[in-house]
């Protein structure tokens, strides 16, 4: 069995994401374990919120969880740029991470934007 938000192509990137960031923090220092939860805590945050979204009936309560997944994505954000600064991930692979954070928060305004103009 196959949940909804399972096809959804925003959902699938956002899952992508959280891997990648899982395979990226477990080269990180102990000293900065700190910064490896939040950024795994905030990028699984994102997935886990549409698929919560996802599950409510109503459209302003599937609109609060979409727009909590986007703010996952603002917050990873500056926990990528820290993590940049003090070259626990290469410049190359933060700016394809940041673009992956750029493509998901474009698809996920565009999910609410869709939900507002539903009907339903």
């Amino acid at each position: 069995m196959t949940f909804a938000f399972e096809k959804l192509l925003v959902y699938q990137k956002s899952v992508d994401f959280a891997d990648n960031i899982c395979v990226l923090t477990e080269t990180f220092p102990a000293r900065y374990s700190h910064l490896a939860d939040q950024l795994n805590r905030a990028s699984l945050s994102i997935a886990s919120n549409i698929a919560e979204g996802n599950g409510r009936f109503t459209k302003p309560d599937r609109k609060h969880f979409f727009g909590i997944a986007r703010g996952s994505v603002q917050e990873c954000v500056p926990q990528l740029e820290v993590a940049r600064r003090r070259m626990l991930v290469t410049e190359d692979r933060h700016t394809v991470l940041k673009q992956q954070l750029e493509e998901i928060s474009r698809m996920l305004s565009g999910l609410i934007n869709g939900l507002e103009n539903r009907k339903i």
